[in-house]
């Protein structure tokens, strides 16, 4: 009796690693992806919203559909908004693989900021464009998955 329980605990813990080892997303390279930064700082008003951008050869989680390095993008445009006297700043990017659906996050986003509150200060909104700041492509490299 006590040696049916072990061969089916045995069974099912062989199953869920084999379950567990499957359902890993894969991440995938895609030839292009479009975004734009926004940088914020809890210090004063001053909004920074970069350009759309496109950037080539970016990694996406296929079962999530996150950019992979979204954090290093974010990084670039931390250490550039730093560089230009402006530390201490919160940066993230919107991303998407369509053109046409990250212009209605940027759009969004640029109403979030330009309307006017009756309560709260306005926000000072800077806008870089390529000239002034470009992400940069990264390089991610991921382990080979055994199959």
């Amino acid at each position: 009796m006590k040696t049916r329980k072990y061969i089916i605990l045995l069974c099912a813990t062989c199953m869920l690693m084999v379950f567990t080892n499957t359902a890993q997303a894969k991440k995938r390279q895609i030839p292009q992806v479009y975004m734009f930064g926004f940088s914020a700082s809890f210090n004063d008003s001053t909004i920074y919203i970069t350009d759309i951008q496109a950037v080539d050869s970016a990694w996406v989680d296929d079962k999530t559909g996150f950019l992979q390095g979204r954090n290093i993008y974010a990084q670039q445009l931390k250490d550039y908004l730093a560089a230009n006297m402006q530390p201490n700043r919160v940066c993230f990017i919107m991303y998407a693989q369509k053109r046409k659906d990250i212009e209605k996050k940027y759009v969004k986003m640029k109403r979030l900021y330009t309307k006017k509150k009756k309560k709260t200060a306005p926000h000072d909104i800077r806008y870089l464009d390529e000239t002034m700041f470009r992400f940069q492509k990264i390089q991610l490299y991921f382990e080979e998955e055994e199959k």
